[in-house]
């Protein structure tokens, strides 16, 4: 399917059928989701992706009960570095110049400018910016997911202290920030189903400046 065509069959499903994604289409989501990209290619993020019965159960409890979390196949969850450090940025780094096959110096110079950047900004600032490099990832997932005929629910409705919990984030320097259940529409039950799509005016959306 064409993108544009996808992007005009997706929306967002309410009500979700429990039919099994076949796992292809969820690598091909996830790798469409990998290589999205990210400022300075950090990737501060990581996501999660859930089949657990029980799991999928807890995470509808602190998603203001929302059925898409347990009716979907996998659920996906992106969790973002709860902030930069030197050390994080150094990994990235290093993993970028032994892929590449560079000299072990050559990134030393915008390594140390970019965290001369970051860290003055503090923790609330570094966790805000990688969440923003997550939506990224998750926009690009939702048109893979779209391209692929699965449906998929942007969801930002939950509580992320408990799904961090849930997930011992915290643990790890993470923090919650999108959650996306894929899994096909339920036709006899979702209301929205068949509703017109509705978007901002082209007139109105677009402004040239020529």
């Amino acid at each position: 399917m064409a993108l544009i065509d996808a992007l005009k069959w997706r929306y967002a499903t309410k009500k979700m059928n429990g039919q099994a994604v076949p796992q292809e289409k969820v690598d091909y989501i996830l790798e469409a989701a990998k290589l999205a990209p990210s400022s300075s290619g950090l990737q501060p993020y990581k996501i999660f992706v859930i089949t657990n019965k029980e799991l999928k159960d807890k995470l509808r409890a602190v998603s203001f009960d929302q059925s898409q979390v347990t009716d979907a196949s996998h659920v996906l969850v992106w969790a973002a570095w709860d902030g930069y450090s030197l050390e994080k940025i150094s990994a990235v780094f290093d993993r970028t110049i032994a892929e590449r096959g560079i000299p072990a110096d050559a990134m030393d110079e915008y390594k140390q400018r970019l965290w001369g950047m970051y860290e003055p900004l503090g923790q609330e600032w570094h966790a805000n910016h990688a969440a923003k490099q997550a939506y990224i990832s998750f926009g690009v997932a939702i048109a893979a997911a779209a391209e692929q005929e699965v449906d998929a629910t942007p969801m930002e409705g939950f509580i992320p202290a408990e799904v961090d919990k849930l997930l011992g984030l915290n643990e790890l320097g993470l923090k919650s920030v999108l959650v996306l259940p894929l899994g096909y529409r339920d036709h006899e039950n979702d209301w929205l189903v068949n509703m017109k799509k509705v978007r901002t005016p082209q007139e109105d959306f677009i402004t040239e400046i020529k």
